[in-house]
């Protein structure tokens, strides 16, 4: 990932609660042949993105075609996963998106938008929305309506 996609990260991260880790996991991207299209890169990373997951965990995908949530259903959704289950994986895809395997090995599909984004974008925005939906549970005034 390019400097900034970790920095900006990171800033997010380190304004999380202890008891509310984020922990980001990053797989190689597979070659991929001069802009040939090919299922077989998407595969390759579905493989090594299942390897990761921890049994019990549950697993939602992050794609364009998933439900789409306001920040004020993000911090529902958060608590909701605070309560349930001792871990939480949020998949994204490289940039082809994830496999069909890939994804029905997860409990939902959401979304960040319709728009197509760079994966390394998605990272940035789902850990903004991860803090975002924390201060919202908090009461913090970083998210304005």
């Amino acid at each position: 990932m390019p400097a900034w996609v970790d920095s900006a990260c990171g800033d997010y991260i380190k304004r999380m609660p202890r008891e509310l880790p984020i922990q980001i996991t990053s797989i190689p991207l597979a070659h991929r042949k001069n802009n040939a299209v090919s299922t077989r890169p998407k595969q390759k990373e579905s493989l090594q993105i299942l390897k990761k997951l921890a049994p019990g965990s549950f697993n939602i995908a992050l794609d364009e075609h998933g439900k789409q949530w306001s920040s004020i259903e993000w911090s529902h959704q958060l608590r909701h996963w605070m309560f349930e289950y001792p871990r939480v994986n949020l998949v994204i895809g490289g940039p082809d998106g994830l496999a069909e395997d890939c994804r029905d090995a997860c409990a939902q599909t959401i979304a960040l938008g319709r728009m197509t984004m760079p994966h390394a974008l998605v990272r940035v925005v789902l850990v903004e929305q991860l803090y975002r939906a924390w201060t919202l549970l908090q009461g913090h005034p970083y998210h304005r309506e």
